[in-house]
């Protein structure tokens, strides 16, 4: 196997500042996409796209844009081709820059109840920022930091976040007060569903990174999923954002490279190698003790890819969507 290059050295694109005009279109625009935005005592910008405001679907568009740092596209597709009647198409012609340099989860932000005053928080960070504060080793791997003047930041979470998270928030990163904004999208929420379905393309590059694939190898990449009404539940809303992706994300990866590598990924790549595979997520993690360490990484993975080599023009198919599935755990018949 050749030696890996790392896949973002040398980009000098800043997915902070890049993204600027996406996050002051969420805020100037808030009472039409029904999201909140205020300052708090530190002046951090907060948006609340779905806890005590309503948000909806066109915020969750814009919002996992803004968690690709405006690299990416986000569009609404109507239909009932596979028997569900809304999706999601993404695509990106940076997708390692977009989804691992920018919109994956990767930050962990936590607090203890002492820190807190009250309730321990925790959380994974995602969007811009993170290339800001670069407390991940995936940085190092991609050879790739910012370097702008403000940042934005996504918590998937049902609670503002405490002053002392958005302290070490703003320490990490070395922004001021004013030039950080935190948006806030509860996975119950109409936006938050959207914003999660929207990383369809995001766990399939995760997933070839963890699989070894030389991401700097991946040259584009277009993905589609079904996107589902949120559940008031916590645990079941996640349920159904990772199942629209495990069994009915279908994602396209454009490559360069080996034809023997290119077909090893699209092999290795769907949700479908998991032992885990056929189970609604929820199901796996209440199995797990909801521990989510303790689930197959497989799994998380889309459930059908192409993978085309542009180099040879060759294309390798794997996996299937198991839209039954889906159906039998989102519909009830009127």
């Amino acid at each position: 196997m050749r030696p890996h290059r790392a896949a973002l050295d040398g980009c000098r694109l800043s997915v902070n500042q890049h993204v600027a005009p996406w996050v002051e279109r969420l805020c100037a625009h808030a009472d039409a996409l029904r999201v909140h935005v205020q300052r708090d005592d530190s002046g951090v910008r907060v948006v609340d796209a779905g806890i005590a405001a309503p948000g909806g679907v066109a915020a969750g568009l814009l919002i996992g844009e803004i968690c690709m740092g405006g690299f990416g596209r986000v569009t609404l597709r109507s239909g009932a081709s596979d028997g569900w009647p809304s999706g999601l198409g993404v695509h990106s012609s940076l997708p390692v820059l977009a989804c691992l340099a920018s919109q994956y989860a990767g930050w962990s932000l936590a607090a203890s109840k002492e820190e807190t005053g009250g309730k321990k928080f925790f959380a994974l960070g995602s969007g811009p920022v993170r290339a800001l504060a670069l407390k991940e080793p995936l940085f190092a791997e991609l050879g790739y930091r910012d370097h702008a003047a403000q940042g934005v930041l996504v918590l998937e979470v049902d609670r503002v976040p405490p002053p002392v998270v958005l302290h070490k928030v703003l320490r990490d990163t070395g922004l001021p007060p004013e030039a950080l904004t935190v948006v806030l999208t509860p996975t119950t929420s109409a936006a938050g569903t959207t914003q999660v379905v929207a990383r369809v393309l995001e766990v399939a590059l995760h997933k070839a990174h963890e699989l070894g694939f030389a991401l700097a190898d991946i040259v584009d990449g277009a993905a589609s999923a079904p996107l589902p009404a949120p559940s008031p539940d916590g645990v079941q809303a996640m349920g159904r954002t990772n199942d629209a992706i495990l069994y009915g994300g279908r994602v396209h990866l454009s490559v360069r490279g080996s034809d023997d590598a290119a077909q090893q990924l699209a092999a290795k790549l769907p949700s479908m190698n998991s032992r885990d595979f056929g189970r609604s997520f929820a199901y796996v993690f209440k199995d797990v003790g909801y521990d989510f360490y303790k689930i197959d990484p497989a799994l998380f993975a889309p459930a059908e890819v192409w993978v085309s080599n542009l180099d040879s023009g060759r294309t390798w198919h794997a996996g299937m969507v198991n839209m039954d599935l889906l159906r039998g755990l989102w519909l009830e018949e009127a």
